[in-house]
């Protein structure tokens, strides 16, 4: 079958509707969210960067991927105020760890008290700094190599590669890597539906795309949930 045949294009409506998606999160989403996830949801909806939260629709996928692979000790790169956090650390077993890690502790304080009432956060170990550097110290132990069985990446879309390159060695073959906003609210495809502040982000997020669809130590899944998830399991 020749790949211009319409069979094969998928039904782009089902990406494009935002009554689809209103949809998606009053009927199977919002009714199974967590009540702490829900406050702290709404405890960020007024930040000025609340579009910076991981979608609720995205945070209902991850958490049935840490299930799936009895996900136990995990790290995380770009907290903000939490909800992904909190959502990996009420999915996780009791002696479950986290290790999370952003330069912006103001952002994680509007989320912590929350965490702290949902009784999860002796899970979490956060690192204020930026990441790489805190990757780096990471490997210098090779304890810690191949010891992660889950790795959730959403922030700083210009190192996604260079953070893709060092938890690719922390995470064990068989556990996986998440990377959200692969898509960039269309992005990607169409610059000008984004704000033009928010387009220097575009062609960084194109090469990891680009990188991380050829490399043969994943195997990838490019999933249309919230912002774009890109979803990687190791190979070797």
């Amino acid at each position: 079958m020749d790949a211009s045949d319409s069979t094969l294009k998928g039904n782009p409506t089902l990406l494009q509707s935002q009554e689809l998606y209103d949809y998606i999160l009053k009927t199977s989403v919002y009714p199974r969210e967590a009540a702490s996830l829900k406050e702290l949801r709404e405890a960020t909806a007024n930040h000025p960067l609340a579009f910076y939260g991981t979608e609720p629709d995205s945070g209902q996928l991850i958490a049935i991927l840490l299930k799936l692979v009895n996900a136990k000790k995990t790290i995380e790169i770009g907290v903000f105020t939490g909800y992904s956090l909190l959502l990996t650390a009420l999915n996780i077993p009791e002696d479950g760890e986290i290790i999370a890690i952003d330069p912006d502790r103001k952002a994680y304080e509007i989320g912590a008290p929350i965490i702290e009432k949902a009784g999860v956060m002796k899970k979490i170990k956060f690192i204020e700094s930026l990441a790489l550097p805190v990757l780096d110290k990471l490997l210098e132990d090779k304890d810690n190599e191949g010891s992660f069985d889950f790795a959730f990446v959403d922030a700083d879309e210009h190192n996604y590669y260079n953070y893709h390159q060092r938890v690719m060695k922390l995470v064990k073959i068989g556990g996986l890597m998440i990377y959200d906003n692969t898509l960039f609210g269309g992005g990607v495809v169409t610059p000008e539906a984004v704000l033009e502040v928010k387009r220097p982000l575009i062609p960084p997020l194109l090469e990891f795309n680009k990188a991380v669809a050829v490399d043969d130590r994943v195997e990838l899944c490019h999933v249309p949930c919230g912002d774009g998830v890109t979803i990687c399991r190791r190979l070797r």
